[in-house]
């Protein structure tokens, strides 16, 4: 993960740091939907590799918007931290958006 600068021209840039790329908020939205183990979340989230999901994760905790909990069968579920489900309202903006785009192109779009 790339260090945050000591100084942003804006929020929306510090705002992009922290989620930017497209599977950093893939994450936080399937986390948003519900906690997941590791297992879960590679398979909800087609195309990506055991590498990017284990950096990104990492990347996720290191910002302190997911973390890792034992569940009670002792296996690790990742969940969003509180400032991670302050982002909920920005994830659920991003998918409406998503959703009514998708709409008006030629594109498919899976759900669930």
């Amino acid at each position: 993960m790339k260090r945050l600068k000591a100084s942003y021209g804006c929020p929306v840039e510090l705002a992009l740091d922290f989620v930017g790329g497209k599977w950093k908020t893939v994450i936080l939205a399937r986390l948003k939907e519900e906690p997941h183990r590791y297992a879960e979340l590679r398979a909800r989230i087609g195309g990506i590799s055991d590498k990017v999901l284990t950096e990104r994760l990492k990347d996720l905790e290191r910002l302190e918007l997911v973390e890792k909990r034992s569940a009670a069968d002792a296996s690790i579920v990742y969940h969003l931290t509180d400032r991670g489900e302050s982002l909920r309202p920005v994830l659920e903006a991003l998918y409406r958006w998503g959703d009514h785009a998708a709409g008006a192109l030629p594109v498919t779009v899976r759900r669930g």
